[in-house]
């Protein structure tokens, strides 16, 4: 079942008053043993009312009144969402949190409702599946798409070759007999036993996923990664770094879209397009 956990507002929190390092630090705490456990969803503190709004509602009518609200004890200072077993487990796990305010201070605990709780007014289910679309358009909307690319038994030297050329950061690599799970016979092609299986590796702001593949017959067919550089002065060594042993598709000279771009094509057969955001792309 989930639950909202909400942190009741003391004056201290209607007064602004941020906690102290030794409370963040507890709270840190116990909201790592929180995800650790798997029940935590999600959790925030709030502004005091001060920097919020009500909009009340008569009929059509819409009024807007400004905060801060009078009644502390009724408001809210911050929540947490957690999945948890039932109630008590809930409750237990509330116990064990440090006190979030230097006064007295309370915790409500509330369950959500679903589905099912509507069963009686949707007896075909229509307002079932309407809801259980929208959590998929929305789980699709938070979804990040990331390149994956195949090197065909080169996956080291290229991830060697990109930090040395445009300082790329290697986050983990797993080999084929480090799997945790035993690779299926014949998936291989022989020597590929030590090869990379999965590699991540950063450039920039993207995170780029990276594998040797089965075999050494893949290649890069059909697009192109674009670097996006602040300046035409790191878009010519970028450039020509990622030239290195490879081949110059377009150099780099002034487009309409951009002062500075150009393509080329590295030495593992991957496409670049390395520019210098105009006014169109930025």
């Amino acid at each position: 079942m989930r639950v909202m956990v909400i942190v009741k507002a003391t004056n201290s929190s209607e007064a602004g008053q941020l906690p102290s390092e030794s409370l963040l630090a507890a709270m840190g705490k116990f909201n790592e043993e929180l995800v650790q456990a798997g029940i935590m969803k999600d959790g925030d503190g709030l502004k005091p009312s001060s920097a919020g709004v009500r909009v009340q509602f008569s009929d059509t009518d819409r009024t807007v009144l400004d905060g801060p609200f009078a009644e502390t004890k009724e408001l809210i200072a911050g929540y947490w969402i957690w999945e948890v077993d039932s109630m008590q487990e809930a409750i237990d796990w509330v116990k064990r949190c440090p006190n979030p305010m230097p006064e007295d201070s309370e915790i409500e605990i509330r369950p959500f409702y679903e589905m099912q709780d509507f069963a009686a007014n949707d007896p075909d289910g229509q307002i079932a599946m309407q809801e259980e679309s929208l959590r998929d358009k929305i789980a699709i909307h938070d979804s990040v798409v990331q390149p994956y690319l195949f090197f065909a038994g080169r996956c080291e030297e290229a991830l060697a070759f990109y930090e040395r050329a445009i300082g790329a950061k290697v986050l983990m690599k797993m080999r084929f007999n480090e799997s945790p799970d035993a690779v299926p016979d014949g998936m291989l092609q022989a020597g590929f036993e030590n090869k990379i299986m999965h590699a991540s590796f950063t450039v920039g702001k993207m995170t780029i996923m990276a594998s040797d593949g089965c075999d050494d017959q893949s290649n890069f067919d059909g697009f192109r990664l674009a670097l996006s550089v602040a300046s035409e002065t790191v878009a010519d060594s970028t450039f020509n770094s990622l030239a290195e042993g490879g081949k110059v598709d377009m150099p780099l000279t002034k487009t309409f879209w951009s002062p500075c771009y150009g393509m080329v094509t590295d030495k593992f057969g991957l496409g670049w397009m390395v520019m210098v955001p105009g006014e169109n792309l930025e």
